[in-house]
């Protein structure tokens, strides 16, 4: 049965995928977002047929309840990615959590939208105590000093504003909390693209022999990197048979050390590395996998294993060196 989505922040690099997925299962969808982070050049032209896109600020209360009008289900994406803007950017992250959740529950609750999916992060387990760690582990914040926790912290406080608000005012909430997805065009500011960027340039400077590559610790800190079409599948299953009021993993179970990653992206360019250990940044964890045995038990099961993936991303990368930020 067909439904109509909001997609918030669905010119991202996730919303934009989900927003695809959903259109080609036959749902009407539509975007709200500024596209101060996403881009519509994501879309080719058959899904700008079969969306809607309308500007706006997660911010501003009334572009969301306009956007949110007539639709049967929110799906709250926009926030604002990228390690390195938890650093530098802490309260305007805060500010889109707060402001954008509160404003995505009064605009379902103005315009009588019962159903709410929430996207989360992994980022809510900072340094799990369990690995692999399932949803039900307590969520802190170790150092509210620390300008990394924005993130995360921002994403626990809309976690909690849903479910609370799904005990009484929405008829269906659920949350999924997506952990380390990466792809081709995923933004600049990530482990993958910035690790594949670094090999570029360290290459042009040592065009043979082993090539010298300066990493954050020492390599042995780890991810479970989840490929997008993993990702957006992970998310459908839970769209579509998620149960209210549950939390939901949302990723793959190969953990992966961080010297391994630059492994697989030194073999995609045919080169050896000498992996040159740096500091960490404070706030970082050294280990991170989801259990996602819940979501295992709605049907899902990732297909595409990190050795598949990385050369995806690495080749898009690679071919795009050119169009990366310039700093300064």
């Amino acid at each position: 049965m067909s439904k109509k989505f909001l997609v918030t922040g669905g010119t991202g690099f996730i919303g934009s995928a989900l927003v695809r997925r959903l259109a080609d299962l036959g749902h009407f969808v539509r975007v709200l977002d500024d596209d101060s982070r996403g881009k519509r050049l994501r879309f080719d032209a058959a899904t700008l047929e079969k969306i809607e896109i309308v500007a706006g600020d997660i911010r501003d209360l009334e572009a969301v309840k306009s956007a949110a009008r007539g639709m049967d289900s929110v799906c709250h994406l926009a926030y604002v990615n990228g390690t390195e803007f938890f650093y530098t950017i802490p309260d305007v992250i805060l500010e889109i959590a707060v402001k954008g959740m509160m404003n995505v529950l009064d605009a379902c609750q103005a315009e009588d939208v019962g159903e709410l999916i929430l996207a989360s992060s992994s980022e809510v387990y900072q340094t799990p105590a369990v690995i692999p760690t399932p949803e039900d582990v307590p969520l802190v914040v170790p150092d509210p000093l620390n300008p990394r926790y924005s993130y995360g912290g921002g994403k626990m406080i809309s976690e909690l504003l849903a479910l609370n608000y799904g005990r009484s005012r929405l008829r269906r909430v659920l949350v999924f909390r997506p952990h380390n997805v990466y792809g081709p065009d995923m933004g600049w500011e990530h482990v993958v693209p910035q690790l594949v960027l670094r090999m570029v340039d360290q290459m042009k400077n040592h065009p043979s022999g082993p090539v010298p590559f300066p990493i954050q610790g020492n390599g042995s800190e780890t991810r479970a990197f989840t490929y997008i079409d993993d990702c957006v599948h992970g998310i459908v299953k839970v769209v579509e048979s998620g149960r209210h009021m549950e939390i939901y993993n949302v990723g793959a179970d190969e953990e992966l050390t961080i010297a391994g990653v630059a492994g697989e992206i030194a073999k995609f360019f045919g080169r050896e590395i000498r992996i040159q250990p740096g500091p960490v940044q404070k706030g970082g964890t050294p280990r991170r996998c989801p259990n996602i045995q819940k979501l295992r038990a709605l049907g899902y099961a990732p297909s595409t294993p990190f050795s598949i993936g990385l050369p995806k991303a690495a080749k898009w990368y690679a071919e795009n060196s050119d169009k990366r930020p310039r700093k300064g």
